[in-house]
């Protein structure tokens, strides 16, 4: 009888284990919206009417996905990208260094959300890479803010997927 029974716990114990799903892992990657190119010594410059625009495109565009954090360059262009969205989901901005991504700590607190990155046209489909790890996506022509890539984790499991979202016109 104690062998049965401990046959049958460790039959319990092995059915919990295997039923517990994988967590999933989300990321969605945007380039930061049209930029005033008014002024080519600002550094650091605002959106422009058609950017502030597609910025809350991209918040309409992902108003299905439940985000659990966003994040963003320390810039204007990628901050009001990234503020739609961010302000729809009630959540505050993150800010990451472009030049340090998917650092562990980046892995550890990301792990089993959803999360939008906002970035730039030399750091957003290196980003995506690095996830992927391969060099699959080039860098993104600077006349190019429609690339929306979504790169997925589950267990060892990676898959990505690039999708081109042209801004409706009002």
């Amino acid at each position: 009888m104690k062998k049965i029974l401990l046959v049958l716990f460790l039959v319990s114990i092995n059915l919990n284990v295997f039923a517990q799903e994988e967590e999933t892992t989300k990321y969605y990657f945007v380039r930061h919206a049209e930029k005033d190119r008014s002024d080519k010594t600002n550094k650091n410059p605002e959106l422009t009417e058609i950017g502030l625009h597609r910025a809350n495109y991209w918040r309409d565009v992902l108003a299905n996905v439940k985000f659990d954090m966003v994040f963003s360059t320390n810039y204007n262009r990628t901050i009001q990208t990234a503020q739609p969205t961010a302000d729809k989901s009630n959540l505050e901005i993150t800010f990451y260094d472009p030049r340090d991504m998917y650092n562990e700590e980046f892995q550890k607190i990301t792990k089993g959300k959803n999360v939008l990155v906002v970035g730039h046209s030399n750091t957003t489909s290196v980003f995506a890479n690095k996830i992927i790890g391969e060099e699959k996506y080039p860098e993104i022509e600077d006349n190019n803010n429609s690339n929306l890539y979504i790169v997925t984790l589950k267990g060892d499991a990676i898959k990505d997927a690039l999708f081109k979202i042209e801004l409706l016109t009002k």
